[in-house]
């Protein structure tokens, strides 16, 4: 089967013509109509254009690049010029007046990858507007654990993650904005990177936080994220907020020596509630670093307990203003009889927003108004420099921090709907990173032996699901993070 392969794997033969690029997309399309009606990790498949692209490269024959003829999938926030790009939501969806968005051009991303021959197929499932971390939040449904259908597939970027899992593409992109790449990495058993914020370009694609916003890949590999991060990251002149530091050769970094690396080891992320077989698994690992010649340092991130609350003020402001647009005259859902402007407003909103948008929209324009200001939102960014300062502090003594990426392995279908307080807490390891804009990789650990394809079968035995180890670094340390994941993964 050519869609298990990596991105390194299919590179390698289709450089010595054992595979053609068409075979290759074929097999990722074959895949998705095969096992996407269990997990619905794609919500709209790119196949006729895919395949005419994939013929094509073949006729060139050319396959310089290491993505050329790779086919990926998109989380469907990202414009694609001519391809339908909802967010998963009515809104944009156009079941009902029928007009679904088409973007008009491409995102930074996708037509940097478009440029080295990686092939789009399709559009992959999120929670709606990224808001969520089940995947359940989108109106075309949840998306379900490729090692488990009984349970969810992490969010928001839960549709990536299980496509990469599932061997429906060969890598897929994504966004972070409270660990939505890292979060289903974790679950899903696959390799998911938040990049420093600035490192890529959010260009093209639909916004919900816009100060915490990355976006990056979700890869079979350590060596297919330095590939993909190669392609992507740099300035970009249509994002002001990308940074212009070079661009290293990710796939150089790659040397899988730590000797001499010190990793801290937060004590804030051993917690009550941290499930028992997720910290005997992170405890394993920093065992695998400090055999293989890292130091294992013991550090305290005093202001991690304020994370969440920080991150579930500053979001929802971001998110009030970034979904003013969606008004149903410049973008989305509209309605044909309203009695005044208002009233028209007030039924675009409520028939095109679900529940969780207009929850993060309601909080965010209260604490944005008047009287409220000063008590919410600058007070959880002056938090939110106290987060920083930790990382600062910390990264003076250590190289690399570790921990889990989640706290529980992946849950069942439905687990959290009656308690969203603890929804909001499956991002308790991920969001102060984002606060503190530096960037961090969930990788997966196994207990042996490790599993050589997803089971695809509903069942209670959690000790068979995938759980993240999250590696952190500082600002712009993305080197620093793919050579100790590389090195680790080798193990």
């Amino acid at each position: 089967m050519l869609n298990n392969l990596t991105i390194t794997e299919a590179h390698k033969k289709l450089k010595s013509k054992e595979i053609s690029c068409v075979e290759l997309v074929q097999s990722c399309l074959d895949q998705i109509d095969k096992v996407d009606g269990d997990i619905n990790a794609v919500v709209y498949k790119n196949g006729e254009k895919a395949l005419e692209e994939a013929a094509k490269i073949d006729a060139a024959g050319k396959f310089d690049h290491p993505l050329t003829g790779i086919p990926y999938l998109a989380k469907d926030v990202y414009c694609e010029k001519g391809i339908p790009t909802t967010a998963c939501s009515n809104m944009l969806r156009g079941e009902k007046d029928g007009k679904t968005y088409m973007p008009p051009y491409d995102s930074t991303t996708t037509k940097r990858l478009k440029a080295v021959g990686a092939i789009s197929i399709g559009k992959t499932n999120t929670d709606e507007f990224t808001m969520g971390a089940s995947t359940e939040t989108s109106c075309y449904g949840v998306t379900k654990n490729p090692h488990d259908t009984s349970r969810v597939a992490g969010g928001s970027s839960g549709g990536s993650a299980a496509a990469v899992a599932a061997d429906e593409c060969i890598f897929a992109i994504g966004t972070d904005t409270g660990g939505s790449i890292r979060h289903p990495a974790g679950f899903c058993g696959c390799y998911g990177m938040r990049v420093t914020y600035g490192r890529t370009s959010r260009y093209g694609v639909m916004s919900m936080a816009s100060s915490l916003d990355t976006i990056g890949p979700l890869c079979k590999s350590v060596e297919d994220t330095a590939i993909v991060l190669n392609t992507i990251a740099g300035k970009d002149p249509f994002d002001a907020t990308t940074s212009d530091k070079s661009v290293p050769d990710y796939t150089a970094a790659l040397k899988g020596d730590v000797k001499g690396l010190k990793i801290g080891l937060p004590k804030e992320y051993f917690i009550e509630g941290l499930d028992s077989e997720v910290e005997k698994r992170i405890r394993e690992a920093a065992q695998v670093f400090e055999d293989m010649g890292a130091e294992i340092v013991d550090i305290s991130l005093p202001h991690t307990k304020y994370a969440v609350a920080t991150y579930y003020v500053l979001c929802p402001c971001e998110v009030s203003s970034n979904m003013a647009r969606y008004d149903g005259i410049r973008f989305g859902n509209s309605v044909k009889k309203s009695e005044s402007l208002v009233d028209y407003y007030e039924n675009v909103r409520s028939e095109g927003f679900g529940d969780e948008v207009k929850r993060r929209i309601m909080i965010g324009t209260y604490a944005l108004s008047a009287g409220y200001y000063d008590a919410y939102y600058r007070k959880s960014q002056k938090v939110r420099t106290l987060v920083k300062k930790d990382f600062s502090d910390a990264f003076e003594k250590v190289d690399l921090i570790i921990s889990p990426t989640t706290p529980t392995p992946a849950f069942k279908v439905g687990g959290h709907a009656d308690d969203l307080v603890a929804m909001y807490l499956e991002d308790v390891f991920l969001v102060s990173q984002v606060l503190a804009g530096i960037p961090a990789m969930s990788v997966p650990t196994y207990s042996s032996p490790r599993p050589s394809s997803p089971r695809r079968t509903s069942g209670e035995a959690t000790s068979e699901l995938p759980i993240g180890l999250q590696i952190m670094g500082p600002q712009f340390g993305e080197e620093k993070i793919l050579n100790a994941a590389h090195a680790f993964c080798s193990k």
